[in-house]
């Protein structure tokens, strides 16, 4: 089984909560031995635009292949002024052309994988995220399974704060460990 993270991160370098929360969840995914990729965007050339390729060294069309050869999908944002990255939304709509195909009568490129949520922030703006994802999971097919979400919204993770990765990760160790690894059973439970 292989799951792929869609890390929506704005940082380049440096310390990012939603990074290390989304290092933190591939560990218990490991711990249940499904291989993971965490696919830092902001890494990547990645074009505007709403079809699979656009062309002109675009580097989606190479993560996309991921995405579709894995069982698990996770979308790794951050919580913007209530709302996912500007990073996570450029990846839902470079996958408009796969629900292009299902509305022409195709069968969805992603039914039958399940689709997870990890959502960091120091303020409101999660339960807007999650419905919205599971939103687009549905309109492509992906199985939402419940408990599939994990969310950390501390103050820790507020803007320019800088908390070190340890002492992230030792939060998340320590308050989230059972929701990771519920979170995992879950989704490995709808592949199976």
């Amino acid at each position: 089984m292989k799951a792929v993270i869609l890390l929506a991160t704005l940082k380049k370098e440096g310390n990012s909560n939603t990074e290390t929360l989304s290092e933190f969840f591939a560990e218990h995914l490991k711990k249940q031995n499904i291989e993971s990729e965490i696919i830092k965007l902001v890494n990547y050339n990645i074009s505007p635009g709403t079809y699979s390729d656009m062309g002109d060294g675009d580097e989606w069309p190479a993560i996309l292949k991921k995405v579709l050869s894995a069982d698990i999908i996770v979308f790794a944002t951050p919580v913007w002024w209530g709302n996912h990255s500007s990073q996570m939304q450029m990846v839902i709509e470079r996958m408009d052309e796969l629900h292009d195909e299902i509305m022409e009568g195709n069968t969805s490129k992603l039914q039958g994988k399940a689709g997870g949520i990890i959502v960091t922030g120091d303020s409101d703006g999660a339960e807007h995220i999650i419905a919205n994802t599971a939103n687009f999971y549905n309109a492509l097919g992906i199985g939402l399974p419940p408990f599939a979400s994990l969310t950390v919204l501390w103050e820790g993770h507020a803007k320019g704060k800088d908390t070190p990765k340890e002492e992230l990760m030792e939060k998340y160790r320590k308050e989230y460990d059972k929701t990771a690894e519920q979170m995992v059973k879950q989704l490995a439970g709808y592949i199976k």
